[in-house]
């Protein structure tokens, strides 16, 4: 099978050009979408050749915990005519980089050891945009085993100010 980044380029640019004039409604709902199929179970589901697509829609529309938009259904119908179903959480990341270049700004992740709440946030995305001189969407995730500080990703330029790497750096620096 191709990679997925491969079949997944023309889907993600067919829906970006297609949803030009709601980019953010369509990526809310492609990003919502994109994380109920990344489910094991239900790409299981969806490759069960008993199964019809109307049946795997159904399933997505009721975890979608609201009604689903019409191209959302049809763009789903459309993957899953063609057995492509596996191919939407690239298809979401692909369609996220796609806005992110039309819109001048980057994804950013900030592991932290610990919850940061959203005024805290506020200061850091602010310090994070001016140190990488563009927008950024930013999102945490939260890592214990950083002990401390935060690591921040932002495409493939990393900064880690946590505990742990300054730890490393002082064990490769005694060991030297």
């Amino acid at each position: 099978m191709a990679e997925l980044a491969t079949i997944a380029r023309p889907y993600a640019e067919a829906l970006f050009k297609a949803s030009s004039s709601d980019l953010a409604g369509a990526s809310a709902w492609l990003e919502k979408v994109a994380a109920i199929a990344a489910n094991p179970e239900l790409q299981q589901f969806a490759d069960n050749p008993k199964v019809t697509p109307d049946q795997v829609l159904g399933v997505i529309a009721g975890a979608y915990g609201a009604e689903l938009p019409k191209a959302a259904s049809n763009f789903l119908m459309a993957l899953l005519d063609n057995n492509r179903f596996a191919a939407l959480p690239e298809i979401a990341k692909q369609f996220r980089a796609l806005a992110n270049a039309q819109s001048g700004s980057s994804d950013a992740i900030v592991y932290s050891a610990f919850p940061i709440d959203a005024a805290a946030l506020d200061g850091v995305a602010a310090a994070l945009e001016k140190r990488f001189g563009r927008k950024l969407q930013v999102s945490v995730q939260q890592d214990p085993s950083l002990i401390g500080g935060i690591r921040v990703v932002v495409g493939d330029e990393v900064l880690d100010t946590s505990v742990k790497a300054r730890l490393e750096q002082m064990k490769v620096a005694l060991a030297a």
